[in-house]
C-alpha cells in the first residue's frame, strides 16, 4: 500500500560513475540516522588500549583532528556492520526503566503536552504550539517522499500550508481535526504495511492532544522503518565498495596517526615468527615457503595471514589489545572462539567415550548423534560468567555413563563395571584442564586445518568459519 521511500536514491547510486562511487558510499554512510551510529557503538567492542607498542614517535593532534578521525572510524564501523551483518536492523530507542534520562524525558514531554492542552482549552484557543507541531509533521512526511512523488508533495504542501493555517487560526476558522484527518490519511499512504494497524488506531482517537501525541509516536516508528529500508537497499552497493572504502579509511588514519596500526604489525609479526620456529616448519603448507637467508623456509604472506587469523581463536581478550584492522569484528571473533572451545571439548568427550566403549557402540550412528546433542546442550551456557566447566563436565560424565550403559544393554553387550564408569567419568572431567592430552589433540587439529583454508580474498570470518566447520 505504501510507496517505499529511498528507492530512487539507491537506483541513482547504482547508476553512478565508478569514480564517484567512493564519495557516494561515504555520503550514504555519513547521512545515516543517528540511531544507527548509536547501535553500532553499543555492539562494537571497546577500543580501549593497554600496553600500546610505539613503533612511531607520538605526535600532538588537535581536537579537530581527533573529532574528524572519530567520525571517520564511526562511519567505517557503520558501513562494516551493514555489510557483514545481514540481520542488522535499527530498533527504536528504549530507555531503561527508572533511569534518570527516561524520567527527565517523561517530565519534559508531559510539560509540553500539558502546555498544548492548556492553549487549546483557552477561549479563543491558541494554536501557536499546534501549528509548530503541524510544521514538524509536514517536514517528516515530506522526508518520506521520493523525487518522483510530485502529486503527494503538492498535496502535503497545499493542505499543510503554515501561512494559510496561521491566517485561519487568527480568524477563528481553523479546523484542527480536519488537518489531523489529512495527516492520518497521508501516513496510511506512506507507511509500511506493518504500521497499518497503528495508523488505523489513530482514527479512533478523538481528542486533539492525545491524537497529536500518538501521531508523533507512529511517525517515529515510520522513521525507523525508513532507516531499515535504506540500510537494506544500500547493502549491495556497500558490499561492492566496502574493501576499497575501508582500505582508504585505514590509510587516512595511518597518515594522521602513524602508530595507529601497531597492534596489527605486532600480530602479523608474531604469526610469521611462529611459522618460522622449528615446531611449525613441518606444518607449513606444501609450496608455502620460499628460500630464506639460510635460517629456513620463509612462509608466504597467505600462510602468515591464515595462521594469524587462527591465532585470533586463542586470543586473550582481557590482557591483549585486539589488532586494529579486525577490531570491528572482535565480538564475532569472540563468538567463534567460544564455538571452537565448545567443539574442542565436545570432540574430546566423544573421543574419550568411544575409546573406552565397546567397538559395537562406536558404529551406532544414532547413538553418536544423541551423545553429541546431549553434550552440546550441557555446554550451551559456556558464555555465561556463572558457567563452570568442571561442574558441567561432571554432569556430562554422569549423562554419558547412563547413555553408554543403556546402549550396551540394547546391543546385548557386557555392561560397564563400576570401576570402568569411574575411569570414564574421571577422564571426562580431566578435559577441563587445558593440558589434558586428549584436549590438546583436538586443539592440534585446529592448527592442522590452516593448510586447507581458503584464499585470503574470501575474508577472515569466512576462513575462520571454514576451520570451525572442518572440526
Amino acid at each position: 500500500m505504501s510507496e517505499n521511500p529511498g528507492k530512487p536514491n539507491i537506483n541513482e547510486a547504482g547508476k553512478s560513475k565508478s569514480n564517484d562511487s567512493e564519495q557516494d558510499l561515504e555520503d550514504a554512510v555519513e547521512g545515516s540516522d543517528e540511531a544507527v551510529q548509536k547501535t553500532i557503538k553499543s555492539v562494537s567492542p571497546s577500543t580501549q588500549r593497554v600496553q600500546r607498542p610505539h613503533s612511531s614517535p607520538p605526535r600532538f593532534v588537535t581536537v579537530e583532528e581527533l573529532l574528524e578521525t572519530a567520525k571517520g572510524v564511526t562511519n567505517m564501523a557503520l558501513a562494516h556492520e551493514i555489510v557483514v551483518n545481514g540481520d542488522f536492523r535499527i530498533k527504536p530507542v528504549e530507555l531503561p526503566e527508572d533511569s534518570l534520562e527516561k524520567r527527565v524525558k517523561e517530565i519534559v514531554h508531559k510539560a509540553f503536552w500539558d502546555c498544548l492542552s492548556v492553549q487549546l482549552s483557552e477561549e479563543p484557543p491558541t494554536y501557536d504550539h499546534a501549528i509548530k507541531l503541524v510544521g514538524e509533521i509536514k517536514e517528516t512526511l515530506l522526508s518520506f517522499l521520493l523525487p518522483g512523488h510530485t502529486r503527494l508533495r503538492n498535496q502535503i504542501t497545499e493542505v499543510l500550508d503554515l501561512d494559510l493555517i496561521k491566517q485561519e487560526a487568527e480568524n477563528g476558522a481553523l479546523d484542527i481535526s480536519k488537518l489531523a484527518e489529512f495527516i492520518i490519511g497521508m501516513m496510511g499512504t506512506l507507511c509500511a504495511p506493518a504500521r497499518d494497524e497503528e495508523v488505523r488506531k489513530l482514527k479512533d482517537i478523538k481528542e486533539i492532544v492525545p491524537l497529536f501525541r500518538a501521531i508523533f509516536s507512529v511517525l517515529d516508528l515510520m522513521k525507523v522503518d525508513m532507516a531499515n529500508f535504506a540500510v537494506t537497499s544500500i547493502r549491495p552497493h556497500l558490499m561492492q565498495q566496502s574493501v576499497d572504502y575501508e582500505r582508504k579509511k585505514f590509510q587516512q588514519l595511518l597518515e594522521k596517526q602513524p602508530n595507529s596500526l601497531d597492534f596489527v604489525t605486532q600480530w602479523l609479526e608474531e604469526a610469521a615468527d611462529d611459522l618460522m620456529n622449528q615446531k611449525y616448519k613441518n606444518a607449513l603448507p606444501a609450496g608455502g615457503g620460499a628460500a630464506g637467508s639460510g635460517d629456513g623456509p620463509m612462509p608466504n604472506p597467505v600462510a602468515v595471514q591464515n595462521y594469524a587469523y587462527l591465532k585470533l581463536l586463542k586470543w586473550d581478550h582481557l590482557q591483549r589489545p585486539f589488532p586494529e584492522t579486525v577490531l570491528m569484528d572482535q565480538a564475532r571473533f569472540q563468538e567463534l572462539q567460544l564455538q571452537l572451545e565448545q567443539l574442542t571439548i565436545l570432540g574430546a568427550v566423544l573421543l574419550v567415550t568411544f575409546s573406552m566403549a565397546a567397538p559395537g557402540i562406536s558404529s551406532q550412528a544414532d547413538f553418536a548423534e544423541k551423545l553429541k546433542m546431549i553434550v552440546k546442550v550441557l555446554l550451551t551456557d559456556t558464555h555465561l560468567p556463572s558457567f563452570h566447566l568442571k561442574d558441567a563436565l561432571t554432569t556430562i560424565g554422569e549423562k554419558v555413563c547412563l547413555e553408554v550403559s543403556s546402549c550396551l544393554a540394547l546391543c546385548g553387550l557386557t555392561a560397564f563395571t563400576t570401576e570402568k564408569e569411574a575411569v570414564l567419568k574421571g577422564q571426562i572431567q580431566s578435559v577441563a584442564s587445558p593440558d589434558d592430552p586428549i584436549r590438546r589433540i583436538m586443539e592440534a587439529r585446529t592448527e592442522s586445518w590452516r593448510s586447507f583454508l581458503p584464499e585470503a580474498g574470501q575474508g577472515p570470518l569466512h576462513r575462520i568459519r571454514f576451520c570451525c566447520r572442518a572440526l
